[in-house]
């Protein structure tokens, strides 16, 4: 069961508990087992920290609470284990080493928990399950509010997503070479769609969820200091600054979107900006001579964007033309109705109407709202108006997220 933290403490869990977690499991080799004595250190903070006070450093205390319990766990498997031996039976798994970690290899052990947590065995949905309830701190319920399903979904996503680490014998470390490429791309992923589900939420009343792009923006910034050398880290962290820089100017007072080109400017966040720049040059730096990856050139995308103080000075023709690398580095039909909204901005609706028609056959586009709103954009600049409005119904019916459809059914009455 959960431990239920007052306010006080709340903030404190929610930023130790991660790392606790990564010390724990390089004892005893189990993520699972790992949260369940984390939990119990939690539990055992909520009754003794009211009675004598917060401890100094919170976060030792935890550590060294649940590596105790740890210990006695190793302990008690090598005296059965020895006991087991005595008759002549072998002890069913390895057992893991009783020495704690040093307290400095803190971030190799979160490093680990994070490419653990992201594993491919695990789908989509359990990873990111997983990543919010290990790295992110969330709770169930919580998590299950963000993502609208129900909690015992949730709870069974990550039961069953830790089952199978456990199950498929995941070793808890940091892959190399090709095995770390490749993972990384997961672990990366996981980040970028939980930021993004906080950014345009697919379903429910809200359409921005700012405490999920926090808990993305978060993860992302810790990525980059455990691995600094990496450019796609830099280059995802610095593509959710430069997005997150924008939150305060993308609701109405309502709760309402506010399309970019209605956005002020003046209430975008020039720290978040600068942050996404610094982060951007280190993904160019790191990268050498090598071709930015996917993730770099959204954020160079993003940063010219971020870097127009005004909707009209928008270098368009600089972002068809990263549109057009991108396209080229991570093909997809998402990519491509992008890069058509740049070319519309760039050199004018006809020739943008003609990439989004090419793309109304992709089988991944079909019941994607952001099609017929493009769409129905296009063909208003160029005087269709009758079409446009269809095309913005269209785009009403598919979407998801109530705000989202009241501004596409407020285009199409508007469209005439």
């Amino acid at each position: 069961m959960e431990p239920q933290p007052t306010e006080a403490l709340e903030t404190v869990f929610r930023l130790e508990t991660p790392r606790v977690v990564a010390g724990v499991a390089r004892l005893v080799r189990d993520v699972g087992i790992a949260e369940e004595l984390t939990q119990d250190a939690l539990v055992a903070a909520l009754e003794q920290w009211p009675r004598d006070g917060v401890p100094d450093n919170p976060g030792a205390w935890l550590m060294a609470t649940a590596r105790r319990r740890a210990v006695d766990l190793i302990r008690r498997r090598e005296t059965y284990a020895r006991k087991l031996a005595e008759i002549g039976r072998e002890l069913p798994a390895e057992t893991p080493p009783v020495e704690p970690a040093d307290p400095d290899d803190i971030d190799d052990d979160l490093l680990r928990l994070v490419f653990t947590a992201c594993h491919p065995v695990l789908s989509a949905e359990a990873r990111i399950a997983l990543t919010l309830r290990l790295l992110g701190g969330l709770t169930t319920p919580e998590i299950a509010r963000a993502f609208l399903v129900p909690e015992p979904t949730v709870a069974q996503r990550i039961v069953r997503a830790k089952r199978t680490l456990a199950t498929k014998n995941v070793a808890f470390e940091v892959p190399y070479g090709p095995d770390r490429a490749a993972r990384l791309g997961s672990v990366l992923e996981v980040i970028y769609l939980i930021f993004n589900e906080g950014y345009a939420a697919t379903a429910g009343d809200d359409w921005l969820r700012p405490a999920l792009c926090e808990d993305a923006l978060r993860l992302a910034r810790v990525l980059s200091a455990l691995m600094p050398k990496e450019p796609e880290v830099h280059g995802l962290t610095a593509l959710l600054e430069f997005q997150a820089s924008r939150t305060a100017a993308r609701t109405g007072p309502g709760g309402e979107p506010v399309l970019l080109r209605d956005q002020n400017r003046r209430r975008w966040s020039r720290l978040l900006i600068a942050r996404g720049i610094t982060a951007l040059d280190h993904a160019h730096a790191t990268a050498g001579s090598g071709a930015p990856g996917p993730y770099a050139l959204q954020a160079a995308i993003a940063a010219c964007h971020a870097t127009a103080y005004r909707y009209e000075e928008t270098d368009w023709p600089r972002i068809a033309a990263l549109y057009g690398l991108l396209a080229a580095r991570a093909p997809s039909p998402v990519v491509e109705l992008n890069r058509a909204v740049a070319v519309s901005m760039a050199e004018g609706p006809a020739p943008a109407l003609a990439l989004v028609d090419a793309l109304a056959a992709e089988p991944a586009l079909r019941d994607y709202h952001l099609l017929p709103s493009v769409r129905g954009d296009l063909l208003l600049r160029l005087g269709r108006t009758a079409e446009a409005r269809a095309e913005f119904e269209r785009a009403a019916s598919l979407a998801r997220n109530e705000r989202e459809r009241d501004l596409l059914n407020r285009r199409a009455r508007e469209a005439g």
